[in-house]
């Protein structure tokens, strides 16, 4: 079978067409997508300048609590016993039905006697309950009934406040370093 020229020149317009066709659909979703991503660039470029801003304040807050960090933690005493310390004198104070109040504690010191050192933390607290409870409470202490660590305590002061149920201890803790 043979085709004439017309036929011929026919398929290769509707070839052509279809062709055509495909191109221009590939390249209208290309331009489409290539619209949304230049509006996406733009809100980029737009946000940009203001989370560069906010990314700086926020190192700069960083650095702040950093340095505020720092600050704190060379207030507190680096020994871990206080700690521990403290957890014994809220046991005993629970022991005794009086409520701790107040706790501060001194940063750790050492002390050495002979060949033997200790470490030497000071506390003041301040104690609410039945005179007879407080007392039971600073026998405690001075006794170390129930410690869970080796450690012994010197009350070295007390006021009391006894309109109000109160009453203010200062304390040395002496605990054996090994």
């Amino acid at each position: 079978m043979k085709l004439s020229k017309k036929v011929w020149l026919i398929v290769v317009i509707v070839i052509f067409a279809v062709a055509l066709g495909v191109l221009f659909s590939i390249y209208s979703g290309q331009n489409g997508e290539r619209a949304q991503l230049n509006d996406r660039l733009s809100t980029a470029q737009t946000l940009l300048p203001g989370l560069m801003n906010n990314r700086e304040t926020k190192e700069d807050e960083l650095t702040q609590a950093e340095s505020l960090l720092a600050a704190s933690q060379a207030q507190f005493p680096e020994s871990v016993e206080s700690i521990e310390y403290g957890d014994d004198l809220f046991e005993i104070a629970d022991d005794c039905n009086v409520s701790l109040t107040k706790l501060t504690a001194s940063k750790p010191s050492s002390k050495t006697v002979g060949a033997v050192t200790y470490s030497v933390s000071s506390f003041n607290m301040v104690v609410y309950g039945s005179f007879d409870n407080i007392l039971d409470f600073i026998y405690a202490i001075r006794t170390g009934d129930d410690f869970r660590l080796p450690w012994s305590a010197e009350v070295t002061g007390l006021n009391t406040n006894v309109s109000g149920g109160s009453v203010n201890i200062n304390l040395i803790i002496y605990g054996y370093k090994g």
